[in-house]
């Protein structure tokens, strides 16, 4: 291993062995502190005494071979300090669950304290913790313990309090616990004791031997916070813009380095203070622009965002949305979304992170849940809306079950069904070459140029947009028709021309417009972070009556058809009378009533109320949540129309569903509770409740106007019915942002690195209220550093 011997004063050797060691290199101080470097082949062979330095200046030993298996991601260098890295899964936060310190090799040991330190404690404040019987008396751990012992820790696993110092720094009371952890404290000779003051020094790194060895100027720290602090913008800008950080080539004589590199020169020439702490005016140890400092700078950034996450969570109730995806590398990785009401009344979604699993099976997504939760201090006691809680509830995607009934719908008519497999080979036809894709917008560009000289459509911001119009894809085809060499082709093109220029796909095409329409309200109001339960439910009951409206009512009818009529009137497609029977075989037609089957017949029975009665058929299958006894209670705090929907029967019996939140004392409150709220929300001095429509705005009214802290009981029952989620739409916007982080271009990207990139592009407005000065003292406490930051 490697060897310091220095002298002291007296003369004495001085043996130091050094926390980075490295095999086939050793290193003693010789005349006048001159360190001197051997390299040698074996551990056996001592290096050769200098003749020119006095003998009573060297101390010599025998050496010894130590024999360890480094872990994983412990690398060797030679003649350099060794690179430890560690995920943050290796953190383990439940103090009962972690090996002992001392259970890892000598050369980790400082670097894997730097990262609990920088964790800190686990205080899980939130946690209910059980009751044990001792005699005739049942006792817990008390969360104001947390308050009086800051080094105190608890294991939600083993129900059992630990030592933060002691298990950092303590010899062999790594894992005294219980009872045992209070009978020194206090005591000044204890090893509690002296593990508080080793960690006290720990955190000072000015205390540090490696600084002490290498102090620098007040003027270097000055230097070094000035070029940290623009390392730090840079990064920040990069992030919250999702760009890459490195270049294909970084070599000083590339042109493209990379847009760290490049964004940093761009800085130093545009800042003369910058640029005189940076590059060459830096140390050449102390540039902060190797892509290790930046995926450090990175994960302190992301980890800054999640702790501003968990402390604005603090010990509110919140739900768990989870869902996973492939990435560009064909991972799968799951997206981890809270949801929880904060201060003001209102509903927040935070993206907290992925986490890669190896496969979907619901104990590796229960375990990576776990320890996600225990990495970041979050008590699952806390949690509602998922199974792992007894008092949860568990709610599938309404935007996702809204798809899967239109899906349905789509095969379940075979007309309906026919119309989307011949609409995706006009798709495919019309898109398959650059030339047809020209041609159809330019085609759409002189139609559009031709209604808007007639006055037949209007001009404003926003219309006639490319996406908004009808495209004139038969001309398109007609084309293909008449100038494709081969004969296959042609065929299609005109077996897709007749197909389109018939009553019956314009008839299809334009129903579903307006049933799409109908439903694309509620899909696009499902999808936003703040809906609430209640109005969901609402909403998809509105729907459904709409829906029933526009099936029989003959208004609906005859519009449908005339506007379906005109259409073809003008294009000089075919219109057949609906009381003319349908012509073909009667095996596919049957009659009616012992009549032959009319045009009427199949346009409105077969199509239209058939298309009508599928979707309202799946929408009852599959929201089936309306009609839980849950929901129905939870309407019940409805303020619509002077809280029409009140039922303190029904309140009282949501309080059931979530009996650690409601003790039988509180149940007794709140029915008291309940009779004054509903008088006061009735009365005049309720008046500023009257216009509310939904939970979300009472819960916000509430909090403005400090009623909350009066209805308290009240409160927590609208806290616990928003919590529940609506749909996925926030997962599905992280899959998102991890498509335009983690793309093709950037595959290799490690999932950490991932991990604290979204968090940060999809978190942007926390991660803007970031102060830097908190990211650099992040960074500086996440390792020992060479240079210190000017106190």
């Amino acid at each position: 291993m490697g060897l310091d011997c220095s002298h002291l004063s007296d003369g004495q050797p001085r043996i130091q062995l050094h926390r980075h060691v490295v095999p086939h290199t050793f290193r003693y101080y010789g005349h006048k502190g001159k360190i001197i470097r051997h390299s040698c082949a074996s551990w056996v062979q001592p290096p050769p005494r200098p003749s020119s330095s006095p003998q009573k200046k060297f101390f010599f030993l025998n050496f010894i071979v130590f024999a360890f298996k480094p872990p994983q991601n412990f690398f060797f260098h030679r003649g350099k300090k060794p690179r430890v890295e560690f995920s943050d899964f290796e953190i383990i936060g439940d103090p009962g669950l972690r090996k002992p310190i001392d259970s890892y090799p000598y050369e980790v040991r400082d670097e894997l304290r730097r990262l609990y330190v920088a964790k800190g404690p686990t205080q899980p404040c939130d946690h209910k913790f059980p009751q044990t019987d001792f005699g005739e008396i049942r006792r817990s751990f008390q969360k104001q313990w947390f308050k009086d012992f800051t080094w105190l820790e608890y294991s939600v696993n083993k129900d059992a309090a630990f030592c933060f110092c002691c298990y950092l720094f303590g010899k062999g009371q790594n894992h005294k616990h219980g009872d045992d952890i209070f009978t020194e404290v206090g005591a000044p000779n204890s090893p509690h004791s002296g593990a508080v003051i080793q960690l006290l020094g720990f955190k000072n790194q000015r205390q540090n031997v490696e600084y002490v060895l290498s102090k620098q100027s007040s003027q270097t720290e000055i230097e070094y916070r000035a070029r940290l602090t623009a390392v730090v913008k840079v990064i920040r800008f990069l992030l919250s813009q999702g760009l890459a950080f490195r270049g294909n080539d970084e070599s000083i004589n590339s042109i493209r380095r990379g847009n760290f590199l490049e964004l940093t020169k761009w800085y130093c020439e545009e800042s003369e203070e910058v640029n005189k702490v940076m590059n060459l005016n830096a140390p050449g140890n102390n540039q902060l622009t190797s892509p290790k400092i930046q995926k450090e700078i990175v994960n302190a950034c992301a980890t800054e965002v999640r702790q501003a996450i968990v402390n604005e969570i603090g010990d509110k109730f919140f739900s768990l949305l989870v869902d996973e995806a492939r990435d560009s590398s064909v991972k799968e990785q799951l997206s981890i979304v809270l949801r929880f009401v904060n201060d003001n009344g209102e509903v927040v979604e935070r993206f907290l992170g992925v986490v890669h699993v190896s496969d979907t099976s619901a104990r590796t997504l229960k375990n990576s849940i776990d320890d996600f939760f225990a990495i970041n201090g979050l008590s699952i006691s806390k949690l509602r809306g998922q199974d792992e809680n007894k008092y949860a509830y568990y709610i599938h995607c309404f935007a996702h079950q809204l798809q899967l009934v239109l899906v349905a719908t789509s095969k379940k008519n075979a007309h309906v069904c026919s119309f989307f497999e011949y609409l995706a080979k006009i798709v495919n036809t019309v898109g398959a070459s650059c030339k047809r894709k020209d041609a159809l917008l330019q085609k759409q560009y002189d139609d559009l140029v031709k209604s808007l000289e007639s006055g037949e459509i209007p001009t404003g911001k926003g219309k006639n947009q490319e996406t908004s119009l009808a495209r004139p894809v038969t001309h398109v085809l007609e084309t293909i028709y008449e100038d494709a060499d081969e004969v296959n082709s042609r065929g299609i093109a005109r077996g897709l021309i007749d197909k389109m220029w018939q009553f019956e796909f314009v008839f299809i095409a334009q129903l579903m417009v307006h049933v799409l329409a109908k439903t694309n309200t509620l899909s696009m109001c499902l999808q936003q972070r703040t809906q609430n339960i209640v109005t969901a439910i609402q909403m998809i009951k509105t729907v459904k009556e709409d829906l029933k409206k526009y099936r029989n009512d003959d208004d609906y009818w005859e519009e449908l058809l005339g506007v379906v009529t005109a259409f073809c009137v003008k294009h000089d497609i075919f219109v057949p009378n609906m009381q003319d029977p349908l012509p073909g075989r009667a095996r596919l037609y049957r009659s009616v009533d012992g009549q032959p089957k009319t045009y009427y017949h199949f346009f409105r029975r077969d199509i239209f109320f058939e298309v009508l009665d599928f979707i309202v058929k799946e929408m009852d299958d599959r929201f089936t949540e309306s009609t839980s006894e849950l929901l129905i209670c939870i309407s019940c705090l409805d303020p619509r129309d002077s809280f029409v929907h009140f039922d303190r029967g029904q309140l009282l019996r949501l309080s059931e569903f979530y009996p650690d939140d409601f003790s039988i004392s509180d149940k007794f409150e709140l029915k008291a509770q309940l009779d004054t709220y509903i008088s006061y929300m009735r009365s005049s001095d309720g008046a500023a409740f009257s216009g509310l429509t939904d939970i979300g705005d009472l819960a916000k009214k509430m909090v403005e106007t400090n009623i909350h802290q009066f209805f308290t009981l009240v409160y927590r029952l609208i806290e616990l019915a928003l919590v529940l989620p609506v749909a996925s739409a926030t997962v599905e916007r992280s899959f998102s942002a991890m498509r335009t982080i983690k793309n093709d271009l950037r595959n290799r990207m490690g999932d950490e690195f991932l991990n604290d990139s979204l968090v940060c592009y999809v978190e942007q407005e926390i991660f803007k209220s970031i102060e830097n000065e908190d990211i650099l003292q992040r960074f500086q406490n996440m390792q020992t550093r060479r240079i210190k930051l000017p106190s």
